[in-house]
């Protein structure tokens, strides 16, 4: 008879521990398996984020993706088009001024998958603009304005510069609000920009707009006054039909009125309110800049050594355009062998004034008083412009100008200064070209 084991506490054991051992094996099994996998796959995402380390590194230093990432990409591209549905992306580029900062948002879409300049090379370097970037020349009337206005449409066009010439030529003076609009519509404009305009003094702080650099040219009051008064009856050389433009229906007793009569009979034209002309382009839009006296002269004179880069004076253009060359290289650069070229001096003859004569010494006595305000002021430019020309060095292409014999007789004398104060003087001026205008650019 034989026995039953199975039942008996010792096969039971053993079935146990058989059990616990295939068990054991089999967990030791799974967990080889696992930890071959886990191992692999580590190694995969090292090598995956090495691969990617340097794909970036290679990016960077290169300027861009290997052509096969781009070939790669693009087949993605194509593929994903032709079996998935388009997805699209916005993309925006920030545009920048000159102080960094993000001055508007241009959004725009494109597919995805696509490859496009700024995916692949970064967004574009930014523009860098000279300093300064923003000029404004509110030309005086009858200083040489159109001559410089025929030079800077050829220097536009050479430097690459935005030129905004206004055709307003009779509205000086503006309403707060004109002012306002005015301002904004001169920033706007793209940098670097030059604007021109028959404008009084703009003051773009009160607003709370940025201040562009000014520049100007002024000329002798009496021939300034002289040329305007014949221009606005004979034109120039283009044709005697340009003085329509500026005096429509003038009649012919008031066009051929002789000007010593005009200045010894006090007629309107030549009285103290219409011959104080210059310094209201300098002092500003206030309304006592209209009234001939000391308030609109300090002023005028505070606006030029606080807002204007240079006043220069039409006698001694061409150091004016050599200072307006070493200044602003960016806009004037060559200006004066332009200037001096046969192509440009048969065009800028034909903006002289015709039939202009001078008057006679006692109505000429008569218009130094009356410009007295004015003369005051063109003294102060020309002393600034020449002391300008010192500081920087500049060896004089123009003759220097000289007041008319009738016009030293009439000056104030001052007393000669003593010795000691002329070694002073001297020694102040030779501080002066050795701190002064170290900032400026060299042509």
């Amino acid at each position: 008879m034989m026995k039953n084991y199975s039942n008996s506490p010792r096969n039971k054991n053993q079935t146990l521990n058989h059990t616990r051992d295939r068990n054991n094996k089999k967990s030791n099994g799974l967990s080889a398996t696992l930890l071959r996998f886990s191992l692999r796959d580590y190694g995969f995402c090292m090598a995956t984020l090495f691969l990617f380390c340097f794909g970036s590194l290679f990016y960077q230093l290169n300027g861009g993706p290997p052509k096969i990432l781009l070939e790669i990409r693009q087949y993605l591209g194509v593929f994903g088009k032709s079996h998935w549905p388009n997805r699209m992306a916005w993309r925006h580029s920030v545009h920048r001024d000159r102080q960094g900062k993000a001055s508007h948002l241009a959004f725009k879409k494109e597919n995805k998958g696509d490859s496009t300049f700024i995916d692949d090379h970064g967004p574009p370097a930014p523009k860098v603009l000279p300093f300064p970037s923003q000029v404004v020349y509110n030309r005086v009337g009858k200083c040489g304005s159109r001559t410089v206005v025929l030079l800077l449409r050829i220097l536009a066009e050479r430097h690459q510069f935005n030129l905004v010439s206004s055709d307003i030529h009779n509205k000086t003076r503006l309403t707060k609000h004109e002012q306002v609009d005015l301002m904004r519509n001169i920033s706007n404009i793209p940098q670097p920009f030059l604007y021109t305009r028959h404008v009084h003094f703009l003051n773009f702080t009160r607003f709370r707009i940025e201040q562009p650099v000014y520049i100007n040219i002024i000329r002798d009051p009496i021939n300034r006054f002289l040329s305007n008064y014949f221009f606005r009856r004979f034109g120039d050389w283009r044709g005697e039909q340009n003085h329509l433009v500026r005096t429509p229906g003038m009649k012919d007793d008031e066009r051929y009125l002789d000007i010593n009569v005009c200045i010894l009979e006090n007629y309107p034209e030549c009285s103290n309110p219409r011959l104080f002309y210059i310094i209201p382009y300098f002092c500003g839009q206030h309304p006592q800049c209209r009234d001939p006296g000391l308030w609109a002269l300090e002023r005028a004179k505070q606006n030029v050594l606080e807002n204007f880069l240079l006043v220069g004076i039409l006698e001694e253009l061409e150091d004016v355009l050599l200072l307006l060359e070493r200044l602003l290289p960016h806009f004037f650069t060559d200006v004066l062998s332009i200037y001096k070229s046969p192509d440009y001096r048969k065009m800028g003859n034909m903006t002289g004034t015709v039939r202009k004569h001078t008057p006679t010494l006692e109505a000429l006595q008569v218009l130094y008083q009356r410009m007295r305000y004015e003369y005051d002021f063109y003294t102060f430019i020309r002393d600034q412009f020449h002391l300008m020309k010192k500081k920087i060095g500049l060896r004089s292409v123009s003759r220097p100008t000289h007041q008319p014999n009738f016009l030293l007789n009439l000056a104030l004398k001052t007393q000669e200064p003593l010795e000691e104060e002329e070694e002073e003087e001297e020694q102040e001026l030779e501080e002066d070209i050795e701190d002064a205008n170290s900032w400026l650019v060299q042509p």
